[in-house]
């Protein structure tokens, strides 16, 4: 449980892959905002669209809205170190504002030789309220979801 909200669930998974891809440009990938929509899986996801709300290049703080088969949930990028590290961060809200999750899915990536990068890729997951009580579910949902991302991103460099 969350520390400061007796009524949070956390879980935290993490999955590693190797890209036959140099690190600049699988990194360059990840922080394509707009662009993970053409390699990010159809199915297998919850996520259907992804879009950049704020002016200019990927950086720490941008911010973005995706588009998912339960709704909209609005997020900024919370770690930009360029070329090993880059975190997500975003939520969603009940209508009357009440926050109901929120998640963090980033990557570290580290140079194995000059033609491939071992990808690192963890989320962690808060639910809140009525969501806590389906974290089991959303746990299972999540890992395959990861899974398929990278199943994607890997497929996106053959």
């Amino acid at each position: 449980m969350s520390q400061n909200n007796p009524f949070a669930r956390d879980v935290e998974l993490h999955l590693k892959r190797i890209i036959k891809a140099p690190i600049t440009v699988v990194f360059n990938k990840l922080a394509d905002i707009e662009g993970t929509s053409g390699w990010q899986p159809q199915r297998g996801s919850i996520r259907r669209r992804t879009v950049q709300t704020s002016p200019g290049p990927v950086g720490l703080g941008t911010t973005y809205e995706d588009s998912t088969l339960i709704g909209k949930a609005p997020g900024e990028v919370s770690t930009f170190n360029q070329p090993t590290e880059i975190e997500y961060h975003w939520w969603q809200q009940a209508p009357w504002g009440a926050k109901l999750a929120e998640g963090w899915p980033g990557y570290t990536l580290e140079a194995v030789g000059e033609t491939e990068t071992l990808v690192r890729h963890y989320v962690r997951l808060r639910t809140y309220g009525i969501y806590a009580s389906a974290t089991p579910v959303m746990k299972r949902v999540i890992l395959r979801e990861r899974t398929a991302v990278l199943n994607a991103l890997e497929k996106s460099f053959s």
